[in-house]
């Protein structure tokens, strides 16, 4: 054995392979974190999440001032006027500086998105009381008590969404900045026009039943890679200076194009708005570190902040000239971006490589060493985890978890089809496992031309626990954006440029060429609008519930859907009416969300991002008239699948095939929840725990029945049949119904956090589920408890279907800490990995933890501040995330060998 591995040893290095550097991977062999990082990681555990109004108001305070300017124009000065009025805040010990508001972990609210909220609710705010739930999705989400949440009220500080803490005294300039607002924010305008579609009303009792969990204005960008090109390519200045020349080219021409020709004046005038507000803010900070320099006696301190206000007084004008720099300038426009919008999932792209000209000539410069680039890369995790969304309830709580989903990505090819590996992605995973955060979560694009050793580093990273980086497989991701993006003239190069935007939305991208220390780039970076602002997270089991009681929701009593009358005497009848369900969904949904973006795009387009996208920069147009190089890009989201399947398989196996029971039978013991207690009497949300009822007895046998059903994950035919039929099915669907951009849509299968409320408002299902319990994780997921035959076994299930045909896959495997025990144990990991991705699955991600560690931090949640689990495509603190999601993460198969 000692001898075929000598030999395998010699051939990758004949590869260029250094197998040496995989074996001296331990455990035990990871650095701590430097000083700095601990010192401002202890700073970030003790504070909570605050929202102040100082971006709120200055926006505000621009914007009316501008009244009667072009609509681009006076967006941009407001954005820019927020981010150039902002207190420059920098702590002791950082390195790189900005926040998206004057609070470490701030937010801010955004009236003119959504304002009604914050003008019903004046009076409770300013009586000082806690803000009641928005939505019937805010009042079922639970938000985890731990950690930096602010949950409920105490002393001087008002609870708002269950999550941010706000001052008191800040509360009479929300409630005044968010009166003008009244009527004409996105909110209230969408509602206005989208109650002339003829489905309103079907859309409005299909949101209050939380079959679709939440509005797409409220996070409107985001899902997407941003692309950091023109500012490390030319440098503020020179943008500014690019915006002039192309408004002495275009104003007042139309060119060939008589509907936005003229409007491209408009939109560089806009852009040297913004560009200036980026610079100042800049310049901003450097003055503060020039300030704090002057008062400072500790050399160490006082030389830091020296530096920082070179590095910050730098990028406020010229393109980066060192790495320090550019990484400095790179979060600059990442904090820009989300300051402009309420958002989440606006993720970094392929980080190391747009990087790595950089870092190559700072190292072979000697500017730095690799341990102070990683010390850099610890403190840039900090900033990331940092960034907070304020939103509802329902949306934080809900759908997020209080993550923000900045997503970087590593390997996959790069433009000439090669290996997209660089040096400094090993260091990335190296100051991830050191400074163990939440954000960025860490994504592999695995490849097979992917180096071994990288692989190894990856996985050695994935098993210490804390659920990065996740695996997504890169052909898979390019096949899906050729056959989605083709039609817009998606070649094979831009393919190379996709990676993750948010938890696991895959998003197109492309290369630019960046000139630095006389050589030429082609770097990677986001190439689209968001997307993930769709069709919003249909609870697909709850729609088959609803075939099965008429269209009634027997938990309000609402009638949701129109009554079908039909008598359901075979599974073919029952399935056909759940297509036309999640037809009738899908169809009133999108119209609305359809107008919903049109007017979040006609009066808030993206200032930031529009400045960054290519190509709206080369055609003159915004993100909302189509300026990014790909737009198709908008998404209809699923949750439950493989609780849906299940209980199709169930229903199908114990009313049809077999006819044990009649359909009325199945029905009846779903509405009385089998004879169990349901969640809601229990609070327990595992499916796992039962508690009998008198009625126990009457059900006991179709209860069984359900149990013992045929289960997806099995290798089972019965069961895989089933869910290959309905991604056939839901392709084809999707695809029939078109964007805002006039593109189809397609799906996307994350479940993030919305199988917890989304399971809460659901009867029993068929599968034996009980209710009020989450629903399945993920899309590829086991449910939980139901796998019998191993992972392979569920690899085998997975693929029954081609994953290319939509945006994403989600693969959750929990593995016990000894399954993946030393390098034998990293290797067993990374085969797991490859087979799935052999066999073309697209997605796999891992809980490496003991179950009991977490039901004892469920107990002592103050024992365990700083862990972290992965939950659906993102990594939390466990102690941020609400009850039912902790106990279905609890509650997953346990895997003790990999």
């Amino acid at each position: 054995m000692k001898s075929k591995d000598n030999k395998l040893k010699v051939i990758l290095k004949k590869r260029g392979i250094e197998m040496e550097n995989v074996d001296r991977l331990l455990e035990s062999d990871i650095p701590e974190a430097k000083d700095s990082t601990k010192k401002l990681m202890d700073i970030y555990y003790n504070l909570k999440v605050t929202a102040d109004m100082e971006a709120a108001y200055w926006y505000n305070r621009s914007w009316w001032e501008n009244d009667g300017d072009i609509i681009e124009v006076r967006r941009a000065k407001a954005v820019a006027a927020s981010l150039s009025h902002m207190t420059p805040t920098i702590l002791p010990y950082e390195k790189l500086v900005m926040n998206k508001t004057k609070n470490v972990r701030g937010a801010f609210p955004f009236p003119w998105v959504c304002a009604s909220f914050f003008n019903a609710q004046a009076e409770a705010l300013m009586n000082e009381v806690d803000a009641p739930a928005e939505s019937e999705a805010d009042s079922v989400s639970v938000v985890g008590a731990g950690g930096g949440n602010v949950t409920e009220s105490y002393g001087n500080i008002i609870s708002i969404a269950k999550k941010f803490g706000m001052r008191k005294e800040e509360i009479p300039v929300l409630v005044k900045t968010s009166k003008p607002w009244a009527g004409i924010s996105v909110e209230e305008l969408s509602d206005k026009y989208s109650q002339m579609t003829p489905g309103y009303d079907q859309f409005k009792r299909i949101m209050d039943s939380v079959i679709c969990m939440f509005d797409s204005f409220a996070i409107p960008q985001g899902r997407e890679v941003i692309n950091y090109y023109l500012p490390l390519q030319y440098g503020f200045d020179r943008i500014i200076e690019l915006c002039d020349e192309k408004i002495a080219e275009v104003m007042g021409e139309a060119g060939t194009d008589g509907d936005f020709g003229m409007s491209r004046g408009y939109y560089y005038a806009a852009m040297k708005e913004i560009t200036k507000g980026l610079s100042a803010w800049c310049e901003n900070y450097s003055k503060q570190a020039k300030y704090l320099a002057s008062i400072e006696t500790d050399a160490a301190l006082k030389a830091n902040y020296e530096k920082i206000e070179e590095v910050m007084g730098n990028i406020a004008h010229k393109k980066p000239a060192t790495f320090w720099e550019a990484i400095q300038m790179t979060l600059c426009c990442h904090l820009g971006v989300v300051n402009e919008d309420p958002q989440s999932g606006l993720s970094i792209g392929k980080l190391g490589q747009v990087l790595q000209p950089f870092y190559e000539k700072d190292i072979e410069d000697g500017v730095m060493t690799d341990e102070e680039v990683i010390e850099i890369l610890e403190l840039y995790r900090i900033k990331i985890t940092c960034i907070e969304c304020f939103a509802s309830a329902g949306v934080s709580g809900g759908v997020l978890s209080g993550n923000t989903f900045n997503n970087l990505s590593l390997g996959g090819q790069n433009y000439d089809g090669l290996t997209a590996v660089t040096p400094l992605e090993y260091l990335i995973i190296e100051a991830g496992m050191r400074n163990q955060t939440p954000q960025p979560t860490l994504s592999v694009l695995y490849d097979e031309k992917t180096p071994e050793d990288f692989l190894m580093k990856a996985a050695s990273c994935t098993k210490l626990g804390l659920g990065y980086p996740a695996w997504m497989n890169n052909q898979t991701g390019m096949n899906f954006m050729l056959r989605n993006y083709g039609p817009e003239g998606m070649d094979l190069h831009d393919a190379r440029a996709w990676c993750l935007g948010g938890c696991l939305e895959s998003a197109p991208g492309c290369f630019l060429p960046l000139e630095y220390n006389g050589k030429t780039t082609m770097i990677p970076g986001g190439a689209s609008p968001t997307c993930g602002t769709g069709v919003h997270f249909v609870a697909m089991p709850k729609v088959l519930e609803l075939v099965l009681t008429n269209g009634l929701d027997k938990r309000t009593g609402i009638q949701v859907y129109p009554p079908h009358n039909k008598k359901i005497d075979s599974y073919e009848t029952m399935l056909e009416q759940w297509k036309g369900y999640m037809e009738l969904t899908t169809e009133v949904v999108n119209r609305c969300n359809n107008i919903q973006m049109d007017l979040w795009r006609k009066y808030n387009m993206p200032a930031v991002n529009s400045l960054l996208k290519p190509d709206c920069f080369t055609k003159g147009k915004h993100i909302g008239t189509m300026g990014a190089r790909y737009n198709a890009c908008i998404n209809f989201e699923s949750c439950g699948t493989i609780t849906l399947v299940n209980s199709l398989s169930s229903i199908k196996k114990n009313v049809f095939d077999d006819r044990k029971f009649t359909i009325e039978e199945m029905s009846d013991a779903m509405v009385n929840n089998f004879g169990f207690k349901t969640a809601y009497e229990t609070n327990v949300y595992s499916p796992d725990f039962r508690e009998s009822t008198e009625n126990s007895p009457k059900y006991e046998e179709i209860f069984a029945a359900c149990v013992n059903a045929p289960k997806y994950g099995n290798a089972d035919k019965h069961a895989d049949e089933i869910f290959k039929a309905y991604h056939y099915f839901i392709h084809e669907m999707t695809h029939k119904y078109l964007s805002y951009y006039g593109k189809p849509l397609y799906l996307c299968q994350i479940s993030v956090s919305t199988h917890g409320p989304q399971g809460f408002v659901t009867l029993a299902t068929a599968d034996g589920r009980l209710a009020g319990t989450t629903y399945s994780d993920g899309s590829v997921s086991a449910a939980a408890g139901t796998d019998k035959n191993g992972i392979y076994a569920i690899f085998e299930s997975a693929t029954v279907y081609d994953h290319s045909m939509h945006q994403n896959s989600q693969m959750n495997l929990k593995l016990h800490p000894s399954a993946v025990k030393g390098i034998s144990g990293t290797r067993k990991l990374l085969d797991v990995v490859r087979a799935y991705m052999r066999k073309g699955g697209f997605h796999v991600q891992f809980n490496v933890v003991d179950s009991r560690t977490l039901r004892d931090a469920q107990v002592t949640p103050e024992k365990y501040r700083d862990l972290m689990v992965r939950v659906a495509g993102f990594t939390q603190y466990w102690c941020e995330i609400g009850k039912p999601i902790q106990d279905e993460v609890i509650y997953r198969t346990e895997y003790d060998e990999a």
